[in-house]
Formats: C-alpha cells, sequence, structure tokens
C-alpha cells in the first residue's frame, strides 16, 4: 500500500508556472505506475498525465501537451507536474494516483485504473 501527498498548488496568473509535488510513502515506489489527474468544480475527474515506472515515457492529455511535464525521482519518492503557460482553464483540484506495476510499462487514462489516490492540491489561474 501507498500513500500520497500533494503539494505546490496555489494561486497564479495566466501565463505563470507551478511545479506539483506528490510524495508517496513506503519503499516500493519504483513499482508503481504514477498518474496525475484534475477535477474542476462541476466536472469529471480527467486524465492529466502518466509516467511508466520502466522506462519513464510519459503520455499527456491533447490540453496540456507542451505546456506540463511529468517526471519523477525514485530516490525521493517523488512526482512531479511541472506546468508552465497556464491558462484559466487549468484551475481545478490537482491528483496524483498511483497503481502497482508488475510488468513495468502499464499506464491509464482513466480513474479506474488507479487504485491510490492523495488528498488533491487546488490550482487556481487567473486570467
Amino acid at each position: 500500500q501507498v500513500q500520497l501527498v500533494e503539494s505546490g498548488g496555489g494561486l497564479v496568473q495566466a501565463g505563470g508556472s507551478l511545479r506539483l509535488s506528490c510524495a508517496a510513502s513506503g519503499r516500493t515506489f519504483s513499482s508503481y505506475a504514477m498518474g496525475w489527474f484534475r477535477q474542476a468544480p462541476g466536472k469529471e475527474r480527467e486524465f492529466v498525465a502518466v509516467i511508466r515506472r520502466s522506462d519513464g515515457n510519459t503520455y499527456y492529455a491533447d490540453s496540456v501537451k507542451g505546456r506540463f511535464t511529468i517526471s519523477r525521482d525514485n530516490a525521493k519518492n517523488t512526482v512531479y507536474l511541472q506546468m508552465n503557460s497556464l491558462k484559466p482553464e487549468d484551475t481545478a483540484v490537482y491528483y496524483c494516483a498511483a497503481r502497482p506495476d508488475y510488468s513495468g510499462y502499464y499506464y491509464s487514462v482513466r480513474p479506474s485504473g488507479y487504485d491510490y489516490w492523495g488528498q488533491g492540491t487546488q490550482v487556481t489561474v487567473s486570467s
């Protein structure tokens, strides 16, 4: 089992940047596929980015491609989401998610594809 704690959210003007962090407990962080999702008020939780554990391959939602970068530091048990060129439509609660990955190549763009979730961190982008 893994526990996830997000940090780094806040209020930023359009065009600005934020870096979110997700710290994981436990000694097997490197065995998990890690993803970021977000949920705006009145909307469903949506996929943002995922990083595979074996080769570090990354996948992004079209809405954030070229602006956001997901990365992981297994030595620090942490996954990051660097967000640049932020837009008001990026305003949401951002969640990190984890799932045990025995093959090393797992990834999913669906919330149901993950077993563990953090509590979320609010990102607000003003126009």
